[in-house]
């Protein structure tokens, strides 16, 4: 068989800020989303990395939008969009630098969903999405308190959809929070919906479909759809990084 670019992971690309990002197994992730639909990454921040952006929450400069959760029926707690992932550094880095792989695992979805295909660079993507009226950044930073959730939900935010999202855990779950469990469920065809329940730890990502993935069947492949998110904060503050590709129109 020839080799074409999207056979083997691409080499992540990294600054000297994000270490860990050089640990990361392309194949394994891959495996994961396959198995389980979400994939579990080794922490990719450090407790003092996660401090810098959790700090970031309060600086209104720095984001294009707030969203109060509970007055859009989405749920209860609190989000914000960045104006310019350029202006955190870490954000722009984890944006930039996990998209080749991530582009790696989508191109190897396309055919079994007979979707297209994605550029190998961010910069690429974002051009395209500028073309389509798709102009405003997508990573975003969200707090929870007690009591607070996120209703099950997909962001799609436009006619170009990147397939995979990442969300970053920022605090400490047992220490800094309790109960905050992130949820998925899967919509299997002709099947009841799966319910599935993942705990990072801090530093730690999860990937997952930003609307579907294909799943194995036997006339081929089928689309499972998912929803994603984040069950009752019982005690403390719970903040996540979500890192979306494709921008909002």
């Amino acid at each position: 068989m020839m080799t074409t670019l999207f056979d083997v992971p691409p080499v992540v690309s990294r600054s000297e800020e994000l270490p860990a990002l050089a640990d990361l197994d392309g194949e394994d992730l891959y495996r994961q989303l396959g198995e389980g639909g979400v994939a579990l990454t080794p922490p990719l921040l450090s407790r003092e990395q996660c401090r810098q952006l959790i700090a970031t929450f309060d600086e209104p400069g720095l984001f294009r939008s707030t969203v109060v959760m509970q007055r859009h029926q989405f749920g209860r707690g609190t989000y914000k969009y960045y104006a310019d992932p350029a202006a955190v550094p870490l954000v722009q880095a984890l944006r930039e630098s996990l998209y080749p792989p991530m582009a790696w695992m989508a191109n190897r979805w396309a055919p079994m969903l007979g979707e297209r295909t994605f550029p190998a660079t961010h910069a690429e993507l974002v051009a395209e999405c500028a073309a389509a009226g798709q102009r405003r950044p997508t990573p975003l930073i969200l707090r929870y308190g007690p009591g607070d959730y996120a209703c099950l939900h997909q962001d799609i935010y436009g006619d170009i959809v990147f397939p995979l999202q990442i969300a970053i855990m920022l605090n400490q779950p047992g220490v800094d929070f309790t109960g905050g469990e992130n949820v998925f469920v899967e919509q299997r065809p002709r099947f009841q919906s799966r319910a599935i329940v993942v705990k990072p730890g801090l530093g730690q990502a999860m990937i997952f479909p930003v609307r579907d993935r294909p799943v194995q069947g036997r006339n081929g492949y089928r689309r499972h759809a998912m929803r994603h998110g984040t069950g009752v904060v019982e005690s403390g503050s719970r903040t996540v990084l979500g890192v979306i590709f494709h921008n909002a129109r």
